[in-house]
């Protein structure tokens, strides 16, 4: 349960995760969605969309109130799967779930993207589960541009045996949104690896969170797990929180985590304004360069072209 389907299954707002939850104490449920919104099947109609040749998509309509779904994939043994899954923006405020479950033969690789896209209104979390099997290979990136309140939470159970996960991500958040993207990987057997880089920008009052656990298992030796979360905050009123954790019970890993938040680089603005660049159209060419290679790690090119084109429309709502 992500918190609000609970609540909302339920009916009892005092399911919802509130600031005295230390996982959501960036990300209030309980003090944001008050009156409980009726759960209805009903939902927003989805915009044409032409899907890139070689990829499976899945689409998540956006509620008309406020719903949740579930999904399931399983890639088999040896095999390799190419995913987008779109997390449609609908009109006006709803509340939205989703659990998606995922899980991974030995020897698979899945190349994920997830493009999550939210009314100024909505409040929309997303929990991800992926188990992986030995040798299993999983690249995922999560681009968002945020909600009212929205989390997109990552689990992945790690079995070690030369498995490897990349969870990388980005929010570019404008207005009053809020974005959190949450990861917890647990490595639970010897020999597995995994990398995670998140590039994150607030603007005017934006509010981005990203929380990172790193756990290894007693037993876990020759773990290689390493974190690293960068952001950029573009309004003296925006917000960044960042907590990455390591938790470490095992023996000869290799294990690390970065966290960075700040300004841009006042002299590269400079030499791009002193170059005839007014100051709006360089400030946005930084954020483009800083959030780009997100992009250049996705490893399949028809799911960078899909990323581009979502971190296009995001840059664009920094413009305004």
């Amino acid at each position: 349960m992500t918190g609000l389907r609970d609540a909302l299954l339920t009916r009892d707002e005092t399911r919802l995760p509130g600031r005295r939850d230390e996982d959501w104490r960036w990300t209030d449920l309980r003090g944001t969605l008050r009156p409980m919104p009726v759960l209805s099947e009903a939902v927003q109609p989805l915009a044409p969309f032409d899907a890139p040749q070689g990829v499976q998509v899945r689409r998540f309509a956006a509620p008309a109130t406020a719903g949740t779904a579930e999904a399931s994939l399983s890639v088999a043994a040896g095999e390799t799967l190419v995913l987008l899954d779109r997390v449609e923006a609908g009109e006006g405020p709803y509340a939205r779930d989703l659990a998606l479950h995922i899980t991974l033969g030995e020897g698979a690789t899945l190349h994920r993207l997830v493009l999550a896209a939210d009314s100024a209104e909505a409040v929309s979390m997303s929990l991800t589960t992926v188990a992986l099997a030995a040798g299993a290979t999983l690249h995922q990136t999560v681009l968002a541009t945020g909600a009212k309140r929205q989390r997109i939470a990552t689990t992945v159970a790690h079995p070690g045996g030369g498995a490897h996960a990349r969870l990388d991500g980005a929010y570019l958040l404008s207005g009053a949104r809020h974005s959190d993207q949450t990861t917890i990987l647990d490595h639970r057997g010897p020999g597995g690896s995994s990398e995670q880089l998140i590039r994150g920008v607030a603007a005017d009052q934006g509010r981005g969170v990203f929380q990172g656990r790193i756990t290894v298992a007693e037993g876990a030796d020759g773990t290689d797990a390493r974190l690293k979360h960068n952001a950029l905050l573009l309004s003296g009123r925006a917000e960044i929180d960042a907590k990455p954790e390591l938790e470490i019970y095992a023996d000869d890993v290799a294990c690390a985590h970065g966290n960075t938040v700040g300004a841009l680089d006042a002299e590269a603005l400079f030499y791009a304004m002193s170059r005839g660049i007014p100051e709006a159209e360089a400030r946005l060419m930084l954020v483009e360069a800083f959030i780009g290679e997100i992009v250049e790690r996705i490893g399949a090119p028809a799911l960078q072209d899909a990323a581009r084109a979502f971190l296009a429309d995001g840059l664009e709502a920094l413009r305004r």
